[in-house]
């Protein structure tokens, strides 16, 4: 069983940045695959970003160009550099990993 702890998320306004983080304990070997999902209101949950291996990760289109997802392995830990935040990116943000979720952390964009 693997436990995923987010952090970090808060209010920023329109053009800011925020940092959130992914703390992952128990049955996990590598961070390759953890990622982020969020999930504004009314709407489904979306894939944001994931980790595939190395350097390589996968964006979704709306967030390309301003979000970084890294991570460190010994600390098996993800991080989310949200960059030019806009107010669409207000959601709950939460970490995953295979079946494994996050309990969420709001980040809110004011305009």
């Amino acid at each position: 069983q693997v436990r995923l702890v987010e952090s970090g998320g808060g209010l920023v306004q329109a053009g800011g940045s925020l940092r959130i983080s992914c703390a992952a304990s128990g049955s996990i070997l590598t961070i390759n695959g953890m990622g982020w999902y969020r999930q504004a209101p009314g709407k489904q949950r979306e894939l944001v970003a994931r980790l595939i291996s190395g350097d390589r990760a996968d964006y979704a289109n709306s967030v390309r160009g301003r979000f970084t997802i890294s991570g460190d392995g010994a600390k098996r830990t993800v991080y989310l550099q949200m960059n030019s935040l806009k107010p669409e990116d207000t959601a709950v943000y939460y970490c995953n990993f295979r079946v494994n979720w996050g309990q969420g952390t709001q980040v809110t964009v004011s305009s």
